[in-house]
């Protein structure tokens, strides 16, 4: 499977943006999806997932109640709504896929990665 992320930019502290993650090449409801951030010098570190069908998601906990992760799975599409953010969520976001059931919370877990898109929260 292919992926495609966009919808990143650059978004005053406190503000939202939408990431949007399109997917090609098989069926992608088969697929469990999850973001992926990674700020400079820092480690890739989880922030959202969501299950094949969409029925079960995961949080990292510094994005909980700020961040929601759906999937549409007649548009080949995931997205990943981010409001209130902060400085310290700024950097690349990856969107991942995995036909594995359960979802990962680590990078290992996942077999196919989209290019990024970056996100800049100024303060």
């Amino acid at each position: 499977v292919q992926l495609q992320a966009s919808g990143g930019g650059l978004v005053q502290a406190g503000g939202s943006l939408r990431l949007s993650c399109a997917a090609s090449g098989r069926t992608f409801s088969n697929y469990a999806v999850a973001w992926f951030r990674q700020a400079p010098g820092k480690e890739r570190e989880f922030v959202a997932a969501i299950r094949r069908s969409g029925g079960t998601t995961d949080y990292a906990d510094s994005v909980k109640g700020r961040f929601t992760i759906s999937r549409d799975n007649a548009k080949n599409t995931v997205y990943l709504q981010m409001n209130s953010l902060k400085s310290e969520d700024t950097g690349v976001y990856y969107c991942v896929a995995s036909p594995r059931w359960i979802i990962a919370t680590d990078p290992g877990g996942y077999a196919y990665w989209g290019q990024g898109t970056l996100v800049t929260v100024s303060s």
